[in-house]
């Protein structure tokens, strides 16, 4: 909770019990209330989770200031009633304001500001296949992270768009998708990045190394904000893509909003995974041609485009596996926690390669590989038998591959444990999107792994966290060891 949040929560509190105070004392808690309660909604804005407290705060400061005169008399049994419900409602208030919070991306440790641009690419020589109309060619955006200078003054960014109606067509398509209506997330509004947008790229080094992250199937490159940063703070130009029309919401400058509707023309997304990872590899090698581009324009040659890194998440990951495998410009590679899709013909990658695995993922991998699957695990797969034998089949393959190339896996993670998600909520774990570890925690050991890996090889530097086990990060395994 915020700092006015808290205040007036515990005025409110306080107040309950105001028949026990000397009427002036009771006042001027009123009056103090009434003060942080404009204090709040002026400096911190107003958020749905704090509707009770707002109601009860301005009743008891009422009741506080005016109540001599009013001269209420109750009726005991009711009187207490009261007492249990206003306590009980707060109660409510308090559990949605810290379990659903406002909070800011954790701060970067780097020695460098972090700036931020965002671009919108048009790829003229592809249609696009994801749409109805045949002359359609495939748009991108993409936000590049980069070490900043000449800050001046200015404000770090919000994480979503700052104008409302953009801010409020993109909540609408994230909320869809969590199933949630849309004032669910209108406090996303608050959450603050640690990027100033469209400062100068730093002059301190002669060039910085690039590193590409794709995310996940249905989700956004706003999910990686806290990745891309970590890495712009300490000296690489990080590049997020959003796969248009299979992210949540992807808002073009012109104001149109595109969501989730790659489904639509795909006939199934995990029958056609191979047709959806050459657009999306597609997508990652149009982007880096581009950054030459870029590089000469908007970064002042700034970017080391001998030294590119590609990383992602989930269906992201795999695409950065296809991209890193095929695109001799990547030369090292991250996969967090993605199953890879075309895994026919390919051998062990021929370039650095780290695979980031949650627990989950390795539980799943060690019950395929010694066959105990059981029946109900089938069954709750919502495959057929013959269906899940394909997919074994298609998965030791994987591992195969997997087994060739680094691996280290994080105790007590789920699949969006390497996203932002994690620090939105703390009831993400109850719905098994998140695991036991704490979110916080979770996401500095993804970022350090991460740095520690395109240090080595991208800078020729570090590496001492990739090589073998340390203590200070116990939950990272190495099951080669």
């Amino acid at each position: 909770m915020r700092t006015f949040e808290i205040l007036l929560t515990l005025l409110s509190f306080v107040m309950l019990f105001q028949q026990k105070m000397p009427r002036k004392l009771a006042a001027a808690a009123g009056f103090a209330s009434i003060g942080v309660l404009a204090g709040q909604l002026f400096f911190e804005g107003y958020r749905w989770q704090m509707v009770l407290i707002y109601l009860i705060s301005a009743a008891l400061a009422f009741i506080a200031i005016f109540g001599k005169r009013l001269q209420i008399k109750m009726w005991k049994p009711l009187k207490y009633g009261l007492y249990v419900l206003t306590f009980a409602m707060l109660a409510i208030s308090v559990f949605l304001s810290v379990y659903l919070p406002v909070f800011d991306l954790p701060k970067p440790d780097g020695a460098y500001s972090v700036g931020t641009k965002t671009f919108h690419l048009t790829d003229r020589d592809r249609e696009e296949t994801l749409t109805k109309n045949p002359h359609d060619k495939r748009e991108l955006m993409i936000q590049v992270w980069y070490p900043a200078q000449g800050l001046h003054g200015q404000k770090r960014a919000p994480l979503f768009p700052e104008d409302a109606s953009t801010f409020h067509e993109y909540i609408e398509k994230f909320a869809d998708g969590f199933g949630l209506p849309p004032f669910a997330l209108d406090y996303w509004r608050y959450i603050k990045t640690n990027s100033y947008e469209n400062v100068a790229i730093s002059s301190a080094e002669a060039r910085y190394p690039v590193v590409v992250i794709s995310h996940g199937f249905g989700t956004s490159r706003l999910l990686h904000t806290s990745q891309a940063e970590h890495l712009a703070s300490h000296g690489f130009v990080a590049v997020a893509i959003d796969h248009t029309y299979s992210t949540m919401a992807t808002a073009f400058p012109d104001g149109r909003m595109t969501g989730l509707t790659t489904e639509r023309y795909m006939n199934g997304v995990s029958e056609n995974s191979s047709k959806l990872g050459n657009i999306w590899t597609q997508d990652a090698d149009f982007v880096i041609n581009q950054l030459d581009q870029l590089n000469r324009d908007a970064f002042k040659g700034k970017l080391d485009m001998d030294n590119i890194g590609m990383m992602g998440h989930s269906f992201g990951g795999a695409t950065a596996f296809n991209a890193a495998y095929s695109n001799p410009k990547i030369k090292a590679g991250i996969n967090m926690d993605g199953s890879l899709y075309n895994v026919n013909g390919k051998q062990a990658i021929s370039k650095p390669f780290l695979f980031m695995e949650s627990s989950s993922f390795m539980n799943i991998k060690d019950k395929t590989l010694s066959g105990k699957i059981s029946d109900e695990e089938i069954k709750n797969s919502g495959l057929t038998k013959e269906e899940f034998n394909k997919m074994i089949e298609e998965r030791k393959k994987e591992y195969k591959i997997i087994d060739q190339a680094s691996m280290v896996y994080i105790e007590g993670t789920e699949h969006y444990n390497f996203t932002d998600l994690q620090l939105y909520s703390k009831l993400l774990k109850q719905l098994g999107m998140t695991g036991d570890i704490d979110g916080e925690r979770s996401a500095d050991i993804v970022n350090r792994y991460v740095l520690d890996f395109f240090n080595k090889h991208l800078k020729e530097t570090g590496g001492g966290l990739i090589s073998k086990p340390n203590p200070s990060y116990p939950e990272v395994k190495f099951p080669k060891e």
